[in-house]
């Protein structure tokens, strides 16, 4: 069902965005990186299951919590880290940290820190896929907070009304910040807001990175064929904190997450998961595993020591890429 190049290149794409999240913990914790960083460990196999399905002409925008996107739908690992870093070689050029990401020329238009800013942008991207008619998707990331915003409603109508070709992705980790879902809706069912704008909807495990493949070429043929907007809803947990890698336990400064939860959802690491699978059809030895593990880690590092090497924008060009009337 699954190709063996398909399952490898998942894997590695899984293991790529966690190495580069957890690589950047120390420097986080010891005050060498500057910005306000989103880690994303935890939820790696919705954005390489979304990704697998997606042609490179299709349009993806992100959210706060985007290093997986960037990686997976064309942004390379060093522009990441140097972009983290604020150095000139980063993706943008070092002027927009780690909540603005962006590789627009492969499509990944760019992430944004305001809660549900891009979930309209990404459905003016499908309105202009759908006039184009140049059989362009758009996908938009966001987490379970931003349904709480009115953008998010006033797009899924209009999406619905023109029939757009968009996939709206829901990456629900059970917290708004540091508010559990339960303190900030009435109901468990974010799966359900699609139903009185008439668009399929959807929710799976967003842990099997096979589950949410299978889900997201079923929404993605949908909105190919003119049957669009689709909304999916992925249950997920973050593995560090809200921002920076802080675990936020109960008990532990001042969050509210109960260490028997976290130690649960561990327990259905994603990559783990995919792991035990590959060994079990014989994708992978566990050698195999062990010397794909090693080389993306190296890779990594590489990528490390290029953001260290690069140099910070000059301080006479402060002022560049700034409109100016």
């Amino acid at each position: 069902m699954y190709s063996k190049h398909l399952l490898k290149k998942m894997y590695t794409d899984m293991l790529v965005i966690r190495y580069a999240e957890e690589i950047l913990v120390e420097p986080i914790i010891k005050g060498e990186v500057k910005c306000p960083v989103h880690l994303y460990s935890g939820q790696e196999a919705v954005a390489v299951g979304i990704g697998a399905v997606l042609a490179r002409k299709d349009y993806v925008f992100g959210n706060h919590r985007s290093h997986g996107h960037y990686l997976v739908h064309g942004g390379t690992l060093k522009g990441l880290i140097a972009e983290i870093y604020g150095k000139e070689t980063g993706c943008a050029k070092g002027r927009g940290g780690s909540m603005h990401v962006c590789a627009p020329e492969a499509g990944f238009l760019g992430a944004a820190p305001i809660v549900a800013g891009t979930i309209a942008l990404a459905t003016g991207a499908a309105l202009a896929a759908s006039i184009r008619k140049d059989g362009r998707i758009a996908v938009s990331f966001f987490g379970d907070g931003a349904t709480g915003e009115g953008t998010f409603y006033e797009s899924l109508n209009f999406a619905s009304l023109r029939k757009l070709p968009i996939i709206f992705v829901c990456e629900n980790n059970l917290y708004a910040t540091h508010m559990p879902l339960q303190d900030c809706r009435a109901a468990n069912n974010i799966v359900a807001t699609g139903k009185p704008f008439c668009i399929p909807s959807f929710r799976e495990d967003g842990n099997d990175v096979l589950k949410v493949y299978d889900l997201a070429a079923k929404a993605a043929a949908l909105c190919r064929a003119g049957k669009g907007p689709v909304l999916l809803e992925f249950m997920t947990y973050r593995m560090r904190g809200h921002v920076g890698p802080d675990d936020n336990v109960q008990g532990c400064r001042t969050d509210i997450r109960p260490a028997r939860e976290v130690a649960i959802w561990k327990g259905k690491d994603p990559i783990e998961a995919l792991e035990k699978y590959l060994l079990r059809r014989k994708i992978y030895r566990l050698i195999e595993l062990k010397q794909t593990r090693s080389s993306v880690a190296r890779t990594v590092k590489e990528a490390m020591e290029f953001a260290s090497d690069s140099k910070y924008p000059a301080p006479e060009e402060l002022g560049y890429y700034v409109s100016k009337k």
